[in-house]
């Protein structure tokens, strides 16, 4: 009962007061490599609404053989909606012994509930190869989409067409933003798929002036590989870094990139948030959950719940209203949610389940929010591609850009 009461501890969290922000524990590539039970549990405390956390400590309860507590884990994921494949549910109901078997099974949710709200807004030609974002700079008319294999952007006119934009120096481009009050517009530009050609392009951010068709390239720190972007109310972009674990930024006039977020901070930030009035910054850690940081002092918290929710397995981040759009291709089923926000931004008051497990995904990607709507890439191709190429026996296919309705702002 000891190992049940300590479990059901893990499971539970009395909400905070708005001002006492929970700390973000810094996490890099050593705090997955963490298998002691004890760190496990601790980890789980430490970031209580992460299905990723919580899927690695019931592997430990079970070797532990820790049923009950094993089973504390399993309702938690439950709750969460997680769904394990055929075979682990198979395996879990084996190794949690057979005094807890029958419960486990009942714990183990068969499968994924299918939520569909979208309609396709545009479908881009199999040769943009592995496309990772699109803006749509006119609604339902032209659209504009990053290639990570053609280090190029393919843009889409009213009448239908593409047509391909190369910008020199690029290399896999991906994070995509536009500033409209000031005409800019943001691309990331990285080695992001572990290709080896010799004549790589550049690390860093292109800004393009639309107004004077100008296009100029900022250059990343060393060692720096930028990826999602969001632009701030004064016109600053920020940046984050999946591999190094910083964020980084630049004011929209400005010629150098500087570090907001020391690496090492996060393990692989994605999807970024800026607050309307440009105070906060939120920011998704795959396997960890959201954190904010506040941009007047610089301190990171962790962003709780008040409900059940599991927060981690965020690509794409978006605000929108008082809500928090998430693309959540790390979660099993992948979702979209509408995750509200409290008056003061602090915490996250509720949620809205907006598409799952859709039946013409592959992987939702990255996208952007134009009026009331998410535009997205529905049709995700990392599984074929290896350092640039693609797998053998593999062909590239056209990718879907979907349109999901939000509720007004």
């Amino acid at each position: 009962m000891k190992a049940l009461a300590a479990a059901l501890a893990l499971a539970s969290a009395a909400p905070l007061a708005a001002q006492d922000l929970p700390a973000w524990r810094a996490v890099d590539a050593s705090t997955g490599q963490i298998e002691d039970l004890a760190e496990l549990e601790q980890l789980a405390r430490d970031f209580p609404d992460s299905v990723s956390m919580r899927t690695r400590l019931l592997n430990a309860q079970l070797s532990a053989q820790q049923g009950e507590a094993a089973l504390v884990s399993l309702s938690w994921l439950a709750e969460r909606g997680h769904v394990f494949s055929e075979r682990a549910r198979a395996q879990i109901a084996n190794l949690i012994g057979e005094a807890h078997a029958a419960q486990a099974r009942e714990l183990l949710l068969p499968g994924a509930k299918v939520v569909t709200a979208s309609e396709v807004a545009a479908t881009v030609p199999a040769e943009a190869g592995l496309v990772e974002s699109v803006v749509t700079p006119v609604p339902d008319e032209v659209f504009l989409v990053t290639s990570i294999t053609e280090q190029t952007v393919y843009l889409r006119s009213p009448d239908g067409s593409w047509m391909r934009g190369d910008i020199a120096g690029a290399n896999d481009l991906s994070g995509i933003a536009a500033d409209n009050v000031r005409n800019l517009g943001w691309i990331a530009s990285g080695n992001l798929d572990g290709s080896e050609e010799p004549d790589q392009g550049q690390s860093g951010l292109i800004r393009k002036v639309a107004s004077r068709a100008e296009t100029v390239m900022l250059t990343a720190p060393d060692g720096v590989t930028l990826s999602d972007l969001a632009v701030g109310p004064d016109g600053a972009v920020y940046a984050s870094d999946p591999m190094g674990g910083g964020i980084y930024t630049v004011a929209s006039e400005a010629k150098q990139i500087t570090e907001l977020i020391a690496p090492g901070t996060f393990r692989s930030p994605q999807g970024l948030a800026v607050s309307d009035d440009g105070k906060r910054l939120y920011v998704s850690d795959y396997r960890y959950g959201l954190a904010m940081v506040d941009l007047v002092t610089g301190k990171t918290a962790r962003l709780a719940s008040d409900t059940i929710a599991a927060l981690d397995g965020i690509d794409g981040l978006w605000l929108h209203g008082n809500e928090l759009i998430a693309v959540q291709n790390g979660t099993s089923p992948m979702r979209i949610t509408a995750f509200a926000l409290s008056e003061d931004g602090s915490r996250i008051t509720g949620y809205r389940l907006l598409e799952q497990a859709h039946p013409e995904w592959t992987e939702p990607l990255g996208g952007s929010i134009a009026g009331d709507a998410l535009y997205y890439v529905a049709t995700g191709q990392w599984d074929r591609y290896d350092k640039g190429a693609l797998r053998e026996g593999m062909a590239a296919i056209p990718t879907v850009i979907r349109k999901l309705p939000l509720a007004p702002r």
